[in-house]
């Protein structure tokens, strides 16, 4: 993997590094879960500080051409599932579209008072009761994000007793509830993942991720369920399809 980097040249060191991974990883030389050599290693390899190759990690990671994991070292990524305007479906259908095996890690599964945030959102009175669902999302066992959805109580109430480990949610609402999601409003906010957020993503503390609030409705306007998430900056890109406004 070695190539000498050009010192005469006015391109930094830390981009002709980044370079030269890049073209491993397009070649496919290096190829997605491939570790990277250490820090001290690559410092070595390529006769650079290891502040160099510490700013050439760092964007490659903002790019999402790697992932670091605390403890365990930098990999390359998984090629970043392209999210936009869509059909609103699960998280199962969605990584099963992309031939990826969908499943759920269960972190909360309770029932608990609507704060004045959730009663407005479920146009429920504060202080009544929703059915809280945490989970951790993972692709063919890879973390990819962290949802938690709020639904009233009444909608639903044997919700607290199904197994969510495997199965989705919506489909569990059409077929025993009869909730069909007809339309949802979903705003993305990038953030910095707090540090239990970026342990359960295994992800170095501090790294960034993309934050969506969403509320689902049902055909007739009414809203069922308030969901708040974080998902992976490495692992997801938003892509939106533009048209020119008429007179511009």
């Amino acid at each position: 993997m070695a190539s000498a980097l050009d010192r005469s040249q006015c391109v930094p060191l830390y981009h002709q590094l980044k370079g030269l991974l890049l073209e491993e990883i397009r070649a496919g030389r290096l190829k997605p879960d491939d570790k990277l050599p250490t820090e001290e290693k690559l410092a070595s390899t390529y006769g650079v500080s290891l502040i160099t190759v510490r700013r050439t990690l760092s964007e490659l990671a903002a790019a999402g051409y790697v992932r670091r994991e605390q403890g365990r070292g930098t990999f390359v990524a998984q090629p970043r599932v392209a999210q936009g305007p869509r059909e609103l479906t699960s998280f199962s259908y969605e990584m099963q579209k992309r031939g990826l095996r969908a499943s759920s890690r269960v972190l909360a599964r309770d029932v608990v008072r609507a704060s004045e945030e959730v009663a407005r959102d479920l146009r429920i009175l504060k202080g009544g009761q929703v059915f809280r669902l945490r989970r951790l999302r993972l692709a063919d066992g890879e973390p990819m994000g962290i949802q938690t959805a709020h639904i009233p109580l009444e909608l639903a109430q044997g919700l607290v007793r199904e197994d969510f480990g495997r199965a989705s949610l919506y489909d569990l609402l059409e077929k025993k509830y009869g909730i069909v999601p007809a339309r949802a409003r979903e705003v993305h906010s990038a953030v910095r993942l707090k540090a239990e957020e970026a342990r359960l993503l295994r992800l170095e503390k501090g790294a960034l991720g993309l934050a969506a609030r969403r509320i689902t409705c049902t055909a007739d306007g009414r809203p069922f369920e308030l969901v708040h998430s974080v998902a992976r900056a490495d692992r997801y890109q938003i892509v939106l399809d533009l048209v020119c406004a008429r007179g511009r």
